[in-house]
């Protein structure tokens, strides 16, 4: 899928959608991309979730951190990664703690069902570059944990105290 490049005002974006037809509960989530592009260093992406949560994943500031480098290569984006992606280098092949606002997490106890956004916005109009894969890694819970945190769940409604008792 070519990225588009209209930066500024009426910026245009590239929006690659994953329908997930299925309910699970997220325990994890991470994601998997592979961009080819003159520079990496002019694309925020971000992930839009069904239910309207959006993080981003990363970006630079044009002013403060631009470099000249291609190409995401099997780049994973993960809450639980050791190296953060400001700290990585392109082709930033390997797992990297994305750039927030936001962080992955914040999907977490969500339902996978839905459409899956993955936003990528080129900020500069001489360069050129295609998305092509784009994954979501989802870790669900294990069908016993799912029961106990569900058992959890029923035990602390029963045990709310009642309120306006009369006696």
């Amino acid at each position: 899928m070519p990225i588009v490049d209209k930066p500024g005002p009426g910026s245009v974006m590239t929006e690659a959608i994953i329908d997930v037809p299925d309910h699970f509960a997220i325990y994890d989530l991470d994601v998997r991309i592979n961009i080819t592009h003159t520079n990496v260093f002019d694309l925020h992406l971000f992930l839009k979730g069904p239910q309207g949560t959006r993080i981003c994943l990363n970006y630079f500031d044009a002013l403060t951190e631009y470099d000249i480098y291609p190409n995401y290569t099997n780049t994973v984006f993960d809450d639980e990664s050791s190296i953060s992606v400001e700290d990585g280098a392109a082709p930033f092949t390997g797992r990297f703690k994305p750039r927030g606002p936001g962080k992955l997490e914040d999907f977490n106890g969500m339902d996978t069902f839905g459409k899956w956004r993955l936003q990528i916005y080129d900020m500069f109009d001489w360069d050129y570059g295609t998305l092509d894969s784009f994954e979501l890694i989802v870790t669900i819970p294990e069908p016993a944990t799912a029961l106990l945190l569900s058992l959890g769940t029923a035990l602390l409604t029963l045990s709310k105290p009642r309120r306006n008792r009369k006696s």
